[in-house]
């Protein structure tokens, strides 16, 4: 069962700012991408459809530490981890490390918690159960012998 997922991608211009280095806000929709391309490689997306009400997974906590800064043209590493996998809670660990050019450093490391909810008749939601077809197929990282990633 998987606990950590990896995937690539380099630095488009228009995530950019006036000096060249990736914006700020930009590294929430890197966490959030790699979150994407973890479900989808479980079969699944961050909406299950087929369940009655449908199924989503919003953010209950978004944070980010960055260490340096990241551009242009440059090629990065999302590496997704799961920290901790409760009944209706998942939570991520995502490092985000420049791997082209070398050397491979570590740009910036984000935490994200989502929660499995429900949507209800008058619109509201509702945290529920993640569905097993899901939950058993994700499990939980051991734990990380240097988990300030330095």
């Amino acid at each position: 069962m998987p606990f950590e997922f990896k995937t690539t991608r380099r630095v488009e211009f228009n995530e950019t700012d006036m000096a060249g280095i990736v914006h700020f806000t930009q590294f929430f929709r890197y966490m959030e991408s790699v979150e994407h391309a973890f479900l989808r490689s479980l079969g699944f997306s961050v909406i299950l459809p087929g369940h009655q009400p449908p199924l989503g997974f919003p953010r209950v906590h978004a944070s980010c530490d960055y260490r340096r800064p990241l551009r242009f043209e440059e090629v990065m590493e999302l590496h997704l981890i799961v920290q901790e996998k409760r009944p209706r809670t998942l939570t991520y660990r995502i490092h985000i490390r420049r791997i082209e050019p070398g050397p491979v450093e570590e740009v910036a490391v984000g935490r994200l918690v989502v929660v499995c909810v429900a949507r209800k008749p008058d619109g509201g939601i509702e945290a529920v159960p993640i569905p097993d077809s899901l939950a058993s197929l994700i499990e939980v990282a051991p734990p990380d012998p240097n988990p300030t990633g330095t």
